[in-house]
Parts: C-alpha cells; structure tokens; sequence
C-alpha cells in the first residue's frame, strides 16, 4: 500500500475514491458502501451544508451513535473547511451545553437518543437556544422523534439540491493541511472538558504510520465498535484502515453477541478495540460458538489488562500503544512483527513524526534511559486547546514539547514503558475522567462537606471511580442516594463504583498538610 498523496481528509476521500472506486468502504447493518459511493453521499451532505450556510472554519457537532451517516457528516464537513465537533453520546444535559456554547457549533446532527439517553428531551430543555447555546443555529434530526424546530435529515439533504458539484470540489481545493478537522473533547486536570484542535495532515500521516505498524493491508477487514466521537474511533480505527484502502465493519454500539457475529460473517481480520471489550468477545460465554480465526491484528488500549496469554491466543499480531488526543492518538505503539513478550510487557517505540523525553516531572530535567519521569512528546501534536491560550501555552515546555502528564521509561531496546499518570487523570475503559468534575458534582449534595476522587485499579476496565466522602456535621447519607444522585448529571462511566464515607482525620495527608491523592485508593483496601 502506497502512502496517501492527499494532506486534507476531503482529498483522503477523493483519492480513495479514484483508486479502489469498487472497493466496499464501510459496512453497516447490512449495508455496504463502497468508496466510490461513499464519496457521492458526502458531496451531496457537502452540498446541503453549504446551502445552510455552513462555510470555512464553522463549527458542526455531531451527537450520533456510530452510523454511515456519521462518517458522510464528518467527511462532508470537511470538504468545506469547516470543523467537526465530536460530541460524547454519554453526556448529560448540563455536560452537552457546555460543550456546545463552549465549541461555538453552529449546526448540530442529533440522533433521537442512545439507550436511555434522550437527545432530543435534552435539546428541547435547553429551549429557547438563542439564549442557552446562541450560536446554533440549526438542528438536524435523525431518528424517530425530532427536536423542536429541527430539521429532519432528509429534508436538509434535499436542501443542497441547488448547490452544484463544482462549488464543493472548488471549496475541497482550498482547504490545506494545516486547517484544523477535529474538535474533539478531552477531560483534562481541571473541571471542564478541553477542546482539542487536530489537524488534516497529521490526521492522515499519524494514521497511516498506525496501519505500516499493524501491517494493514488492502485485503484486511477492520471490525470497529468503538465509538466515533471518541479519538480511537474516528482518528486512529477510522483513518488508519481507510489510508491504507480497508474495508470497515461498523458496529453502532458495542454487543458482544452482535459483534461476535459480525466478526464471523465479515471474516474481519482486525479488532479496533479496548482492553474491556476485548475481553467482552474472547471471554464470552457463547464465544466458543463462532469462527474467530480471521481476527490477526489489533489495537488493545491500555494493555496490563490484555494478558499476554490471551493476546498470544485471540490476536497474534495484536499491539499495545500509548498515545492521547492531543497527539492526534498513538504516540508510540509496537510494529505487529515485535516479540509477543515486548508487546505484552512495554508500549512500543515512538511513531514517526515524533519527538519524545523523559524528564522530571518538578524541574524539567532530561532523564536517561531507564529512569521515571513524565512523557514529554514534539511533533505531531494538537494545534492547541480551542479558546484557551493560557492553556495551551501552559501545556507545552521552553523547548516545545508536550507535557503530558503521564509518567513512563525507556527501556534499553528503546521501547517505552508507561506507568501511569502524573496528573490526577483517572481513565476507565479507555476514557478519561477528571476527578475535579465529579468532586464538583458530589460537592453539590447538601449532605456533603468533602469529596475526593480517585481510581482503584479494574482487571478488565483499568480503574474505576472511587470517591471518599466527608459528611456535614450530624448529616446521613447512604451510597446509593449519591450514586444517584451522580447518575443525574454525570455520564455513567463517571459515576463513582466504589465509595467510603470518612471523617476529616482519616483524610491521608503529605507533609505540608495537603490532601495526599495518592493514598486515596488505600482507604478501599
């Protein structure tokens, strides 16, 4: 597979298209779109964006399950020079119109709802949006129910009949390497999401460096369950297999059974998925039921928690990586051809494009081979925190790289060893959690008077939310009332699993009488 000539995702479509125009490009309950194909309904989305006044460097939110219309939408955004705004279907009311006014989305595609999740009651909560998100100015639905005063997804598209081909392909044309794609949401060391800024050309060059690493190849068929807003899915498991021409076999949602079917009928050849969900399939009781032997490759996210029996068993070429949105995702994985005992024990060597240090974490010093200290990278790194430039300035170092807060090693051979996070980041089934966030929404019952948050450590999801509680003077709570209560306005994977009511004596402390996060997880022991 020859390396993509395109540097914009739109010109990644055109030239995808051109090359295997019969070529299946993605599958989806049943159907399947080839390249080509795939190509017509993203102009035509292009078309009616345009003729609702979508134009370079706007702001289109995306708030769907994984689906073939939140590829064309995402594709179709870019084509205009416009920005797509993955938006995380787990989000509460309060969660999504912060992210919404925050990333200033000008148009928004909304499926009806996701499990028990109702989009379309928060939407219509946040009613009139002139004044809660006033930027928005369009709503389009997909689904059974629709938003007040929004557009059903049909509609819109008819809406760009009168645009023609030429004034898309020319809009195409302008758009560079440089212009920013993704804005995607990440939970950072303070209580609000960040904005993330990626840009096309490393979107493209990160993502076929990914696919050289696993030996992607024409014929292989990737099975993706992840889901699209986040990184893994629409950067690294979506353009990784589509630069090097794949065929992918979308899942809305993750099931195992669903999946083990569809890894079966697809004969897919490449796992996009998680250390849980991996587990989720291979470990499954009715697992011994299908045909798994075409799986060879994937992506196992977090590794300790994928042993190495089960890799060397389920996915022979499988890799461990490490990586972060604001690296436009991995950072460092292995090549699918090192020893099953490095990929099992290390996460791989740097990705091209990239710098890497080790320093001390206080003063910045570089550190030798072998010693722990934070992962600095420079490189292939994000354009910056949108709308926040003291933090992004903050974020990187005198010399330019990124300091990313998660603490690791070299080892002698080169491989890096990452070891946990500096920062007070917690991450469950591959998805970040700030601490502060929840601390603030605990904080928010009237019974409480402290909360702290940490993570225990989890065999399948790598940690789970934990949090000690400080009760007011003479007040009584049960867990349950708060994990309800959490439940209200967290997204669920936030909401603490674990939780120990305290007193303010037993709170573990450092020397200069500060809260000592380190030792919160020991109170659970």
């Amino acid at each position: 597979m020859r390396e993509p000539l395109s540097q914009t995702l739109s010109a990644l479509i055109e030239e995808m298209a051109e090359r295997y125009p019969k070529r299946a490009a993605v599958s989806f309950k049943g159907r399947t779109v080839t390249f080509w194909e795939f190509r017509r309904l993203t102009i035509d989305c292009a078309k009616a964006l345009h003729s609702q006044g979508v134009r370079r460097g706007d702001k289109v939110g995306i708030l769907m399950v994984n689906c073939i219309e939140w590829l064309v939408i995402n594709f179709a955004t870019q084509y205009l020079g416009a920005t797509m705004v993955g938006l995380n279907t787990w989000y509460t009311k309060t969660e999504l119109e912060y992210v919404l006014v925050q990333s200033d989305v000008s148009i928004l595609f909304c499926a009806d709802g996701f499990l028990n999740i109702d989009f379309t009651a928060m939407l219509d909560a946040m009613q009139p949006h002139s004044n809660s998100v006033p930027l928005l100015r369009k709503v389009v639905t997909l689904g059974k129910r629709s938003a007040q005063d929004a557009l059903i997804y049909e509609t819109f598209l008819s809406s760009g009949k009168s645009v023609s081909d030429d004034v898309i392909l020319k809009l195409h044309h302008e758009v560079t390497g440089e212009d920013v794609a993704y804005l995607l949401y990440t939970s950072g060391s303070t209580s609000r999401p960040k904005g993330v800024m990626l840009i096309h050309k490393h979107l493209i060059g990160n993502m076929f460096d990914i696919g050289v690493r696993l030996h992607f190849n024409e014929d292989d068929v990737c099975y993706m369950p992840l889901s699209l807003f986040w990184g893994m899915g629409c950067m690294n498991m979506l353009l990784g297999p589509w630069t090097h021409g794949m065929h992918i076999v979308l899942q809305e949602h993750f099931d195992a059974i669903e999946g083990l079917n569809l890894i079966q009928s697809y004969r897919c050849t490449v796992f996009a998925g998680t250390a849980n969900i991996i587990h989720a399939i291979f470990q499954h009781p009715e697992c011994y039921r299908y045909d798994l032997t075409s799986i060879r490759k994937g992506t196992p996210l977090g590794a300790p928690a994928v042993s190495l029996e089960l890799m060397q068993t389920v996915m022979p070429l499988g890799v461990r990586i490490y990586g972060l949105t604001e690296s436009h995702g991995f950072a460092a994985m292995h090549d699918a051809m090192d020893t099953l005992e490095k990929r099992a024990s290390t996460d791989g060597r740097l990705m091209p494009g990239f710098e890497l240090r080790i320093t001390s974490p206080e003063s910045g010093k570089i550190l030798s081979p072998g010693e722990i200290g934070e992962i600095r990278l420079r490189g292939r790194i994000m354009k910056g925190y949108y709308k926040d430039p003291v933090g992004t300035i903050n974020s990187f170092d005198e010399d330019g790289f990124f300091k990313t807060g998660d603490i690791g090693k070299i080892d002698a051979e080169g491989y890096l060893v990452f070891m946990g996070r500096y920062k007070e980041m917690l991450k469950t089934g591959g998805i970040n959690v700030s601490p502060i966030e929840v601390e603030e929404v605990l904080l928010k019952h009237p019974a409480v008077r402290e909360a702290f948050v940490t993570g225990l450590p989890d065999p399948i999801r790598e940690q789970v939310v934990a949090a000690v509680i400080v009760l007011e003077e003479g007040a009584s709570l049960d867990q349950d009332e708060l994990i309800l209560h959490c439940r209200s306005q967290l997204a669920a994977y936030k909401v603490p699993q674990a939780i120990r009511f305290i007193t303010m004596d037993e709170i573990p402390q450092t020397a200069s009488r500060k809260v000592n996060r380190l030792n919160l997880a020991s109170l659970f022991e």
